[in-house]
């Protein structure tokens, strides 16, 4: 893959073979972003996990201490009082069975989070091929299925975020933004690092945190120290 020369002057902050502790990494990344807008800081952890087995599945949300940096468009399936609740609440759309054919049929995609009352996941069941592959399915765990939907549209719009494995039982989360302090994004790591750590399956034998690392959306990876995980 051919990197800029942006990248390549980055790239040479880095010390490939050296494993960073959190705050030397962040205080790395905000370095190497470059780019003409404010970059995601993302981290990248391997597990020891098997996520074939429901068993060692790891699926979350945290509320991040300083936000996402991002500003969050909430859909909400809800009927009825709920949907009225919603809407009271700051949710960005809300609706119930008339918003079917407009996501199905129309490609309408304009929202970051789903949440749904529980009676509305049938309706948002017919969603799931579109919905499910995108990662916007509602889920209890990441506690997007709820009666409480104010709780729930206040919590992402104050930072929530999800945590999953992917195919290759990595979790992928961003941790803010590169113009944040570096105070704010250690504690959103720490916030993140707690989260993942209470999740470990009991099931799972072996190393949990194999690796981690940092990096901003256009920037080169740091790889962090994982010893005490």
């Amino acid at each position: 893959m051919k990197h800029g020369k942006k990248y390549a002057e980055a790239a040479k902050l880095v010390d490939r073979a050296t494993y960073y502790e959190a705050d030397d990494a962040i205080a790395l990344v905000k370095k190497t972003a470059t780019a003409k807008f404010d970059e995601t800081v993302e981290l990248h952890i391997r597990t020891g996990c098997d996520g074939r087995h429901a068993e060692q599945q790891i699926r979350g949300a945290v509320v991040l201490p300083n936000g996402t940096g991002k500003t969050v468009k909430v859909l909400v399936f809800a009927k009825g009082p709920k949907a009225d609740e919603a809407t009271a609440a700051g949710a960005d759309y809300v609706g119930a069975e008339d918003l079917i054919p407009k996501i199905q049929n129309d490609g309408w995609l304009d929202f970051d989070v789903v949440v749904a009352t529980p009676d509305m996941m049938g309706v948002v069941g017919r969603l799931g091929k579109v919905l499910g592959p995108k990662g916007l399915m509602p889920n209890p765990k990441a506690g997007t299925v709820t009666m409480d939907v104010t709780k729930a549209i206040n919590d992402i719009k104050a930072g929530k975020i999800e945590y999953r494995l992917d195919k290759a039982n990595i979790i992928h989360v961003p941790v803010g933004k590169a113009s944040f302090s570096e105070e704010a994004l250690s504690q959103n790591f720490n916030a993140i690092m707690d989260a993942i750590l209470k999740a470990k399956p009991s099931a799972l034998k072996g190393q949990y945190i194999k690796s981690a690392t940092l990096t901003t959306t256009m920037g080169p990876g740091v790889r962090m120290s994982v010893a005490k995980y």
